[in-house]
C-alpha cells in the first residue's frame, strides 16, 4: 500500500465561511475521518493554524535564523491535511473527492519510494 498526503487550501482574499458553513465543513470532516479509519486508510490528520503562526528555521553556514510568517509569499496556504495508505492513486482521489466536497480544494500527493519502506 502507497501512503499519499491530501493537503486541503486556503486561498487568501476568498470568501470565509458563515459560521453555519464551517460547522457542516466540520461535521463531514469528521464523518470522512470516520470512514478513513474504518476502511484503515487512515494514518494521520490535523487542521493547521493561519499561515501568520508560523516559524520558519534556517541554519546556513551554521547559523539558526527563525522569521515570523509563512515560508513562501503566497496567497495560498495549506489549511489542513491527511495522510492516508491506500491501493493507489484512483482509491486516493476517491478519498480526495469526499475531502473537496466537505472543504474545498485538495491535492494529491504520492510519498516517495524511501517513505514507503
Amino acid at each position: 500500500m502507497k501512503q499519499y498526503l491530501l493537503s486541503v487550501h486556503f486561498v487568501e482574499g476568498a470568501p470565509t465561511p458563515s459560521d453555519e458553513e464551517t460547522q457542516t465543513m466540520f461535521r463531514e470532516t469528521g464523518r470522512i475521518n470516520d470512514d478513513m479509519q474504518a476502511a484503515g486508510a487512515w494514518v494521520f490528520g490535523g487542521g493547521l493554524t493561519s499561515p501568520d503562526s508560523a516559524t520558519v528555521v534556517r541554519v546556513e553556514n551554521g547559523t539558526t535564523a527563525m522569521s515570523d510568517g509563512p515560508f513562501a509569499e503566497t496567497k495560498e496556504h495549506i489549511a489542513g491535511f491527511w495522510v492516508i495508505r491506500c491501493a493507489d492513486l484512483d482509491a486516493a482521489l476517491a478519498w480526495a473527492e469526499r475531502c473537496a466536497a466537505a472543504c474545498g480544494p485538495v491535492e494529491v500527493r504520492p510519498f516517495d519510494d524511501l517513505s514507503q519502506a
